[in-house]
């Protein structure tokens, strides 16, 4: 407890004390004890197969709890009953930082407080009555108001475990959780609410767990899409890092071409996957530098004409280098053609306007943008509007006048902020900040 700030220790006894008092009715009234255990048992069971580990505030495999089975507790428990329901499993969760014990406390006491809250208000609603009836669609109403409880109490706990346990700031500690956590409890209420109408039917318990089968498998499907996800992070981490710790002037640069590429993008109209794709593209449209002898990438002085020779050899590089990365897709080709120029004269193969490929047209803008607008160790980076001036100017030659123009919007709505960050969006590690890539040129806004 004594890594843990003092109001965040005040906070978590608080909700611990708020849950017991909550709880503690189910000890002394008539309390359902043969369906309470059930469904303890299977919460805890499902917590296990689906090993939501919890980490601070997001849970690895990207789910929080299995909450069908709670909310189907909500659905046909007493609210004393309700808020036992979920303590068996938050307390035998495997949580990954310590102290362990505390984040499973505050787990359990925050589960058992939505569970609490959300069963109060179906019974208010005349939930019970409606579902054992049972009266569709006039159920739905007090199943969708207990959904809007568990939700509002879950984001109201996790945004006060923010502001004292981590210390982000009050204004910021509730924004956006809402909606992350209303989102999959309103499914998860859905199989909840089956659940609870088929336990009361002539079929039983035994019915209501056939739901469960299709909500596991989604989960599992969902959990595998994360890890795969999170090894496809790792894999671009991975990549960058080398070439930061090779060239120490090309570090933040790739972020920053990441993140501007995904700008252009976005003002372009493209589908999240390419865009996805597109941010692969920036961040890795340097890893061919891997290839490029250290000494030329740490010159300090001009690079002779031979030099210049093997430095247009890093596209190459660093397409072979991620051939076989196939989640890649389209960001292997702007990794290979990142430095073409619509009027032929670019490398490695001198493709004309359309032939270069889209990515690598963005990428291109991106990459130049960034180039002009660093810090190096030769001359100081120029301002946002001066490197769109150049942009402009050598755009139909160098650049292609479509991702020069939605640079230009994105960044007149947005504004251009060139500190990295710690995360590049969707969970790469950003590099340090620095000076970026190989010296332009003369005639040209960056290659």
């Amino acid at each position: 407890m004594r890594s843990i700030a003092p109001w965040a220790r005040a906070y978590i006894l608080l909700a611990a004390t708020g849950a017991a008092a909550c709880a503690a009715p189910a000890l002394t009234s008539h309390t359902p004890w043969a369906a309470l255990g059930l469904l303890a048992v299977l919460y805890a069971g499902c917590e296990q197969v689906t090993r939501c580990r919890i980490i601070g505030r997001r849970a690895q495999n990207g789910l929080g709890t299995f909450f069908p089975v709670l909310l189907a507790a909500v659905f046909l428990l007493p609210p004393a009953a309700a808020a036992l329901v979920a303590v068996p499993g938050a307390l035998l969760a495997r949580v990954e930082r310590r102290p362990r014990w505390v984040r499973r406390v505050w787990r359990a006491a925050q589960l058992a407080l939505a569970a609490w809250a959300s069963a109060w208000v179906y019974g208010v609603c005349g939930g019970p009555t409606a579902v054992a009836a049972p009266h569709f669609p006039y159920a739905l109403v007090p199943a969708g108001a207990a959904v809007l409880a568990f939700s509002v109490v879950l984001t109201v706990l996790d945004g006060g475990i923010l502001a004292t346990a981590e210390r982000v700031p009050v204004r910021a500690a509730w924004r956006g959780l809402f909606p992350r956590s209303f989102a999959p409890v309103a499914v998860h209420g859905l199989a909840g609410l089956m659940m609870a109408v088929l336990w009361r039917s002539p079929y039983g318990p035994l019915a209501a767990l056939l739901v469960l089968l299709p909500m596991g498998v989604s989960c599992w499907v969902f959990a595998q899409y994360h890890r795969e996800r999170a090894a496809h992070q790792a894999t671009i981490r991975a990549l960058v890092q080398a070439v930061d710790i090779k060239d120490q002037y090309t570090r933040g640069h790739s972020e920053r071409v990441g993140r501007a590429s995904v700008m252009i993008a976005r003002e372009l109209g493209m589908a999240d996957e390419r865009v996805e794709s597109l941010r692969f593209a920036g961040i890795l449209h340097d890893v061919g530098k891997l290839g490029v002898p250290t000494r030329l990438l740490r010159k300090d002085g001009p690079l002779t004409p031979e030099e210049w020779r093997v430095i247009e050899l890093h596209p190459e590089y660093g397409h072979e280098m991620v051939r076989g990365i196939g989640f890649l897709g389209e960001a292997r080709a702007a990794i290979l053609h990142h430095h073409e120029r619509i009027d032929g004269s670019g490398y490695p193969y001198g493709l004309v306007g359309r032939q270069i490929p889209e990515f690598a047209r963005v990428v291109a803008v991106a990459d130049a943008f960034d180039a002009m607008t660093s810090t190096r160790s030769y001359r100081r980076g120029r301002p946002v509007a001066a490197a769109l001036a150049e942009l402009s100017r050598c755009a139909g030659a160098q650049f292609d006048p479509a991702m020069v123009a939605a640079l230009q919007r994105a960044l007149d709505r947005y504004g251009w902020n060139p500190a990295v960050t710690a995360d590049v969006a969707g969970g790469v590690p950003a590099p340090r900040q620095g000076a970026s890539g190989v010296p332009a040129a003369p005639g040209t806004a960056a290659r």
